[in-house]
């Protein structure tokens, strides 16, 4: 029986250097920097790269906006998942921050009861999610009213 060469410690130096190269890289905050594209598949690629107890609540969010607004359209632009119900026009992206995550909702003045975090846009909401502190039923009803709402073409 032919026995398995093993690997020399150059090639094995090359496959890690390949999988970092392949690794998203996180900018400033943690935030991933993942390349901009339409649909389902690069906003996934963002999750995933999300850092520590941060993808799972990206796993959430995304979860929560896909059942609230069926046939919604994802796309990543500015290193950010964006979501729409109409071609090119948003309703809802977020952000990593080193200690949270932040949702904007473009507008978000128009939903009810108005997302806490305040912003120099007069429309746009901001509501920041720290760790273990998300909820998720008002969050869905944020949702559910803002892609009713007209989106915003960015």
């Amino acid at each position: 029986m032919a026995k398995k060469a093993a690997k020399s410690p150059a090639k094995k130096i090359a496959k890690k250097a390949a999988a970092k190269a392949d690794a998203p890289v996180l900018l400033s905050g943690g935030n991933p920097q993942i390349a901009k594209g339409e649909g389902d598949g690069p906003v996934q690629a963002y999750i995933a790269a999300m850092p520590g107890w941060k993808r799972a609540l990206g796993q959430e969010l995304d979860a929560i906006i896909s059942k609230a607004a069926p046939g919604v359209r994802k796309a990543v632009k500015w290193n950010s998942p964006f979501y729409g119900v109409e071609e090119k026009l948003w309703f809802v992206s977020f952000h990593c921050f080193t200690k949270y995550v932040k949702v904007t909702f473009f507008r978000g003045t128009s939903l009810k009861p108005i997302p806490p975090g305040g912003s120099k846009h007069p429309e746009v909401r901001y509501l920041d999610i720290y760790e273990d502190a998300f909820d998720a039923k008002q969050f869905t009803a944020w949702i559910k009213q803002a892609a009713k709402l007209p989106g915003e073409k960015l």
